[in-house]
């Protein structure tokens, strides 16, 4: 879970009660578009070639958020860093293709199915006989076996993430020779599929000492196309070079450096040489999409005379300077501009490659406490929602398809996928006021101000160092509060109370410059940019009930990257209060936006993503299943953090997992997402762009979308040798 990016599959799904009752909603058979296949919405963009075409040779700097505290992916600590090691040096069983769809790996198998249902599911692995560890040892059933004992949950010395699927099985044998392996399950398990992808040696889930500590900072035996050379956290970096015991198609690269960059200084590490990949933000995308447009165009350095500070700060403000550098003297910002425009000359020899992410973001309502306890308000916010017009907000200035995401448990192009939206409704205002009258919350009733700002939900909470906000009591922005605007004093620093519909009008002027600029990469124009004003409509005279106001707490990440997330919450903010719902916006640093508030239950209304997978049986059930009360009282969310759920909704994942039928599977987790959809405690908006920025002469490699890498494939265009056209995103 992330506000800004995937985590792996084999960590527990994290990058971040009370029983909804009988709900009386349409269409919850979770039928949708049943039986059609769909498509990702959008295609991946890898710079696509064939082998013949990549030369032999060199090396891929590949950037990451950080070194890998574990290459352990089965650890707690596991990160995005962990799963791209294990995919480049470990055997998986199964890969995902670019529909999102797992696929036997036949680097390590040559088949793998159920041949047995009763009394037990009895799976088969037939391993490619050529598949040795980097010692020269055969991959075997001693391995199959070391990762299930390690992964059971029958040993609390070994310190897992999660034993889902694992704690299914009952016993692992060789099968009639050393290639073959059988897997006995104790009850049956839809998602077989999903085990030992990353498969370890025993080396490594041997012993509980070898699965804690021998794996964390070195793999001494690995059996990919790449091995482990080195981890250095002085130079930040993890060195993977060929494997000389691999036995399938041979690596193209040398060596592949996983080097960590701050998300924000992704595009000056790629002019500096040292990355030749990265994910970026729409900021940073702008930044390369315009380096590629602007060779030969003037700049405010050119020409024999001196050009006056306001000239340089204009340009420096058109072109994303910050606010410290735009104020800074002449001589230091001609400076700046120059070092700009040496990195914008290096970045010409870059691209965007873009698609959608295999995730999505959706709008989490905390069901637990204050006014969206009640589900009739919780579906009024959900009905107040224009899905379409948040989508295209984001992803249609990037040339990206701008289709709302219509399911909790799968994206379009996998198996699962229907758009179940329909439990819920589409967006009616009047319905939407409706519910909140049905609920009491009236226009315009008396208000009792309390003494003290009162927090809209979750624990009470200091107010942390580094917290941001937009002014208001306790230094929060509240939409709706008054139409005054601000008032600063001297210092700056006034208290900021502002209507929705007023609010950064500046920046929607900002916004069309950006776009006629187009600096976002790709197709013409941006993001939408920090602050956009929504539509004018007149704000409903505010709603209270019980002498309170029908106030909502929106907690919002403030650093590198969140820009989009904050103009989609003002737009929200501005649709619930033309309701006559007043938001209370609180932006907090990132380290602190799930551990303090998004798990912990400090919030009302807050933005994160959700990683999509090909397992939705197993890994979303932890997210969507019905908390349970401990003996010592205390609720047991796992990582559903909007404490909203459903018995219904945990014994259709419960018949899901269950099922080897994978027709009734995917008809179950249907059901299973309408009556999501019904709670109103998620509404997932839109699937995550996308954006990486890659040397242009780098090929299969960019914006993988579903598909797992094919690390053995990437490299650098031969000379002379050219890139097909890649089809649209849009």
């Amino acid at each position: 879970m992330s506000h800004d990016g995937v985590g792996p599959r084999a960590v527990k799904r994290s990058v971040v009660f009370l029983t909804a009752g009988a709900l009386a909603v349409p269409l919850l058979a979770g039928c949708g578009s049943d039986d059609e296949a769909t498509s990702p919405a959008a295609p991946q963009d890898i710079a696509l070639v064939a082998r013949d075409k990549v030369a032999d040779g060199g090396t891929l700097k590949w950037a990451v958020d950080a070194v890998p505290e574990t290459l352990n992916a089965f650890q707690a600590d596991a990160d995005a860093g962990t799963a791209r090691v294990a995919q480049a040096v470990l055997p998986s069983m199964f890969r995902l293709d670019a529909n999102g769809r797992p696929v036997a790996n036949p680097a390590y198998l040559e088949s793998a199915k159920v041949i047995e249902t009763e009394p037990r599911q009895v799976v088969q692995y037939k391993l490619n006989q050529q598949a040795v560890w980097s010692d020269g040892r055969e991959i075997g059933a001693a391995d199959f076996l070391a990762q299930w004992r390690a992964l059971s949950g029958k040993n609390s010395a070994y310190w897992t993430a999660r034993n889902a699927g694992y704690d299914r099985i009952e016993k692992i044998e060789r099968g009639a020779n050393d290639l073959q392996v059988q897997v006995t399950f104790s009850k049956p398990y839809a998602d077989w599929k999903s085990l030992f992808s990353p498969l370890y040696p025993k080396d490594v889930m041997g012993t509980p000492d070898a699965f804690n500590d021998g794996a964390r900072r070195k793999l001494q035996v690995t059996a990919g196309p790449f091995k482990v050379a080195k981890v250095d956290t002085a130079k930040k970096d993890v060195v993977l070079t060929r494997n000389a015991r691999w036995w399938g198609r041979p690596a193209k690269l040398n060596e592949i450096v996983l080097h960590a960059v701050p998300r924000d200084q992704r595009a000056v590490a790629l002019a500096d040489g040292s990355v030749d990949l990265a994910d970026v933000d729409s900021v940073e995308a702008q930044r390369i999409g315009l380096a590629g447009r602007e060779k030969g165009t003037g700049t405010p350095l050119q020409g024999s005379g001196k050009t006056s500070v306001k000239k340089l700060r204009s340009w420096a403000l058109a072109h994303g300077f910050d606010s410290d550098e735009v104020k800074a003297g002449r001589k230091k910002l001609r400076k700046s501009i120059a070092e700009y425009l040496e990195e914008q000359q290096a970045l010409a020899g870059f691209e965007v490659r873009k698609s959608l992410e295999p995730a999505y973001t959706q709008l989490a309502l905390n069901g637990s406490t204050g006014p969206l306890l009640d589900d009739r308000v919780r579906r009024a916010v959900a009905r107040a929602l224009n899905r379409d017009e948040l989508a295209k907000l984001v992803l249609t200035p990037l040339g990206l398809p701008a289709v709302p995401v219509g399911s909790h448990l799968a994206l379009s192009g996998q198996p699962a996928y229907a758009d179940n939206s329909d439990a819920i409704g589409g967006q009616d205002a009047k319905e939407a006021q409706a519910l909140l009258a049905d609920a009491g919350w009236v226009p315009g009733g008396p208000v009792t101000e309390p003494k003290k700002a009162e927090k809209a939900a979750g624990p009470e909470k200091k107010k942390q160092k580094g917290e941001e906000s937009d002014g208001g009591e306790d230094g929060e922005y509240i939409v709706g509060e008054d139409d005054k605007g601000h008032d600063d004093g001297p210092d700056g620093k006034g208290k900021h109370h502002e209507s929705a519909e007023g609010t950064h009008e500046h920046g929607e002027e900002s916004g069309r410059r950006l776009a006629q600029e187009g600096k976002h990469g790709g197709a013409p124009g941006a993001y939408a940019p920090k602050g956009t004003a929504a539509p004018a409509a007149a704000p409903a005279a505010p709603l209270a009930k019980d002498g309170k106001p029908l106030l909502l707490r929106f907690v919002l990440p403030s650093g590198p990257g969140s820009e989009s997330l904050n103009t989609v919450a003002g737009r929200i903010s501005a649709t619930l209060e033309r309701l006559g719902i007043r938001t209370e916006i609180s932006r907090v640093p990132d380290e602190s936006y799930f551990k303090d508030h998004i798990a912990a239950g400090d919030f009302d209304l807050a933005l994160y993503s959700w990683p999509a997978s090909a397992f939705p049986a197993t890994d979303a059930r932890p997210i969507y299943a019905k908390p349970v009360a401990a003996a010592d009282g205390s609720v047991n969310v796992e990582q559903n953090y909007t404490r909203v759920g459903t018995d219904q909704v945990n014994q259709l994942f419960d018949e899901a997992v269950a099922t080897l039928d994978e027709d009734e599977e995917r008809s179950l987790i249907r059901k299973a997402d309408s009556r999501i959809w019904a709670t109103a405690g998620s509404i997932p908006l839109y699937q995550r762009p996308q954006l990486v920025g890659a040397r242009k002469t780098l090929v299969n490699a960019g914006a993988f979308g579903f598909q797992t890498p094919v690390y053995e494939d990437m490299g650098y265009l031969k000379k002379g040798a050219r890139v097909s056209p890649a089809p649209s995103a849009s």
